[in-house]
Order: C-alpha cells, then structure tokens, then sequence
C-alpha cells in the first residue's frame, strides 16, 4: 500500500464515505489533472465524467487561473470584509457578477465560502427581508423532495434528500417540501404528453395549506443535481414564477451546480427567462480552484436592509473567509476563460453530442431514462425498461457499472441507479466517444 493510501485508512475521514468499506475498495488518490482528465498516485490517467462534483468547468490544469491566485496572494494574500472594510478583487468580483446577471435584474453581491454557505445566507436573507418589511409571519421556506441545498442546518433543512437529513434531525423548524419534476417516474402518475404541470401545482396547493402569508420563499435548483440530474418539463419554471408572483414569495435560484455553463446557458434559469430574487452560485465560479460562494440578490431586497446602526437592518451574517481575494481572483480569470474560450457553446454542442450518443444505449434492456441540458445528463438503470421496473437496492447496479468503468479509465458517479454526467466543459468529442463505448460495453455485460 502507498503512503498516499496509508495516510487516507489511518488518518483522514472522507465527506459523504463509508470509510469501513475501505477494507473491501482502496481509494483513488488523485495527484494531477490536465483538462478533462485527472492521473493517481500510480499513474493511472482517468477521463474525470463527474467533473470533480459537477464543477471543474474550465477543466485541469488552466496555469491562468494559478498564475491569477498567485499574483493575487503576492500582492495580498487576505483581508475581511467587515465593518466597512473590503479588499479590492472581491468588490471588482461583485460588479462583475452583478454585471454578468442583469438580466435577472441582480442588484448586490454577497460572497462566502462554499453552496452550503451560500444557500444558507439566501435563506436568511429572505427571512430577515420579510420580517423587516413589517411581514413577521413569512418565515417558512418550501423546497422540494430530492433537492440538494447543502448540508449547514438551514441548508439541510431545505434539502430533500432523506439520507442526508435524518441522521441530523430534528432540523430547523419552517421547511417544507413539495413534489419534484421527476418526469420518468411522476409522482401524479403522468406521461411527457399528458403532463399538465401537477408537480408545479403543488406548490400552489402548499401555499394555500400552509397559508402564503407564512411563507418567505421558494427555493429550487433549474435542474436538480444531487436529486437524479432531474431536467424539469416544459413550463415547469414558467408556472413555478408565476405562483410565486400571485402569492408574493421570493424565488431563490440555487445556481450552484447549473452556473456558469454547465447546462448550455451561462446560467440555468435562462432556458426558461426565469428572473428570481436570489441567486446562488458557488462550484464552477472558480472551477474549484479555490473555494467561493456567491449570494446575489436584487436592490429591492437589498434596500429593506439599508438604515443607521441600532435600527435592527444589519445581516448579522458573514464567514470569516467572505469575498477572500485569492479565491475572487481564481473566479476573475475562471470567468475569463468561460468568456474567451465560448465554453457555454461548446457545453451546448458537446451536450447534444453526449446525448445522441446515450440515447443510443436504449436499446439495452437495463437503459430506463436518458436526458440531458447541456453538459449534465442523467442515465437510469432499470431492470426492465418497459415496465420501468427498478432494481433493487441492495443490488447496488449502480455503483457495480462506476465501478467497472474505472477499468475503463473512466470515472463517473452514480446517485443510486442514475448515472450522471457533468464532465469539464473542455471535454473532447473522442473522449465522449471513450466514455460511450466503454459504457456500453460495461452495460451489455451487465443485460
């Protein structure tokens, strides 16, 4: 055994790992990365389809960035944002970003460390926003079933993952969940051509049970990530704003893992012009070269918050590492490339690339649903896919085809029997070639 490996079973604790199965599976120690490609310890080079949590947009290895936090760090390596204090690469970061979303009519940035953070802030943020317009009633937060906001309390909370939640519980109080756009298997019992958005509805029906007047806000990712890559119908958002704005709750975006390209749209609320007032950014700010998040929000709300001191208008919020200029200068020349190299384009044909070629395997018996927007895909495994019947769980199919494509160079992570897809937008077409073929083969073995 390494000394890497060594070091991972005797001394570190892995988010989200049974570490206990390291006695049966050794870990992959990761050493170096080059594109869309990332090479061990042992140096064995795997084509990385999981985009190192749906983030490593510009890909591996982009000196540019390095060069930028370097520079950066020479010059000034730290200073807070407190107290009316700030240092100049967050506040150059904050128009940018403000600039970026004024389509969404974005008015101010708010930085912190990470999507937990971030979601976090939004979510006290819009329930300090209505206590402050006299409103002290709308505290309640409506998420959705299979969400994934994070795992700080109030993030959690909003998120709709079980296994996530109940370890934890009891969580914060005010959260409630609705139904969510899982269109291969409808929880209203509903086809793609009979659909008539029931699942959005139910907000609607939740408002009325729970009395809008209680509730602060609707909180949903465009398209759910840790929740099955769920790609929401036609006129799912459409309606979602539009129960929103008769009902007077604030919509939050949580952009986290569809910003900044990844689904085809510099953000994912464009492909259905959904104009919120939050959004949430963090993961492919920086293209994980340094960790940051983002809560940008509209001068509406911010403007409730604007008084003299002792009047109750301060967000009594912030981490210490808020706006931290390495981390605002990794995302400066992250979004330079973004920029200068069209990868929203190129996410956008390399995504239709990716789904010809996984609407090709349906014709395997153990193929269900295949879908993708952008550069972030989902496949369902299933043991019949005419009857949809899935397999069970403890059959772990999943997990047994990402592990046979490590064989292949390849890793990809499944969420259960889904298989998902989120490689680094610099992804070349044969290395989705690669990725198909050994899928298929690995698939066909496993009919």
């Amino acid at each position: 055994m390494s000394e890497l490996k060594e070091a991972y079973e005797r001394y570190y604790w892995a988010p989200f790992t049974q570490m206990g199965d390291l006695a049966e599976k050794e870990p992959l120690v990761i050493v170096s990365g080059d594109g869309a490609t990332v090479t061990t310890d042992e140096d064995e080079t795997y084509i990385d389809v999981h985009g190192a949590l749906w983030l490593a947009n510009v890909g591996y290895g982009r000196l540019e960035i390095v060069d930028a936090v370097y520079d950066q760090m020479k010059r000034l390596s730290w200073f807070p944002s407190f107290d009316g204090m700030a240092n100049d690469a967050a506040l150059r970061l904050a128009r940018r970003m403000v600039e970026m979303t004024e389509k969404e009519k974005m008015g101010r940035g708010f930085f912190s460390s990470g999507g937990s953070e971030a979601n976090e802030t939004a979510i006290k943020m819009a329930r300090q926003y209505w206590r402050l317009k006299g409103r002290t009633n709308k505290y309640k937060i409506i998420s959705r079933h299979r969400a994934y906001h994070g795992v700080s309390m109030g993030a959690l909370s909003a998120t709709g993952i079980a296994e996530n939640r109940k370890p934890f519980e009891p969580l914060v109080p005010g959260f409630r969940h609705i139904e969510a756009p899982y269109c291969y298997r409808c929880p209203h019992e509903t086809s793609p051509e009979s659909c008539d958005l029931d699942c959005a509805r139910d907000l609607e029906r939740t408002l009325k049970f729970e009395d809008a007047d209680t509730v602060a806000a609707f909180i949903g990712e465009p398209v759910m990530g840790a929740g099955g890559m769920l790609v929401p119908p036609d006129g799912y958002w459409q309606e979602i704003e539009r129960i929103c704005r008769k009902y007077d709750v604030l919509i939050i975006a949580d952009e986290v893992v569809t910003g900044f390209g990844r689904t085809g749209e510099i953000f994912g609320s464009r492909h259905w012009d959904l104009v919120p007032d939050i959004m949430v950014f963090a993961k492919a700010l920086t293209s994980g070269y340094q960790p940051l998040g983002a809560t940008l929000v509209t001068e509406e709300i911010f403007s409730a918050y604007l008084g003299k001191y002792g009047e109750g208008r301060t967000f009594h919020h912030g981490t210490t590492y808020a706006g931290h200029p390495a981390a605002c200068a990794a995302a400066q020349a992250n979004l330079d490339i973004i920029e200068r190299e069209d990868l929203v384009q190129r996410s956008r044909e390399k995504g239709r690339y990716l789904l010809d070629k996984l609407l090709a395997l349906k014709e395997l018996p153990v193929v269900g649903d295949v879908a993708a927007l952008g550069l972030m895909g989902r496949l369902e495994l299933v043991q019949d896919a005419d009857s949809r019947t899935p397999f069970p769980a403890e059959a772990r199919i999943g997990a047994t085809v990402s592990e046979e494509l490590l064989h292949h160079n390849i890793i990809l992570r499944p969420l259960g029997d889904t298989l998902t897809f989120s490689p680094p937008l610099v992804i070349e077409y044969d290395q989705i070639d690669h990725v198909a073929d050994a899928l298929a083969e690995v698939l066909r073995n496993l009919s």
